[in-house]
């Protein structure tokens, strides 16, 4: 894949590294319209289960964002399952850009939510 904005290279990094510190499926990372990153890896519990890229749309919510520039998922998926991609999309727009990146952090994909 091309090489990516820096920008976005920062939410797949912190994407990563929150998978790997909390050893999860998946990390994933948004930016808001401001430019503040939110981080979130995969929520499993008995009573909640949320993907990453659900959990830190959330987090951006929480945290007062209006939009969203750019959402990241690093994990083992191939795609962006249909559930992330509406997240992103309520708070973001169509359009809005989610990379998606291998365990390695190599981006193999960018789709518009």
């Amino acid at each position: 894949m091309a090489d990516i904005a820096p920008e976005d290279a920062k939410i797949v990094t912190l994407a990563r590294s929150t998978r790997a510190r909390n050893r999860t499926a998946e990390g994933a990372a948004v930016r808001d319209e401001t430019g503040r990153t939110y981080v979130a890896s995969t929520v499993d519990l008995p009573s909640l289960k949320l993907s990453a890229l659900q959990t830190a749309v959330a987090m951006a919510v929480a945290g007062g964002a209006r939009g969203l520039e750019a959402a990241a998922i690093v994990g083992e998926a191939a795609e962006v399952a249909d559930t992330d991609l509406a997240a992103v999309r309520d708070l973001g727009g169509a359009g809005t850009p989610v990379l998606l990146a291998g365990a390695d952090g190599t981006v193999s994909a960018t789709t518009p939510a």
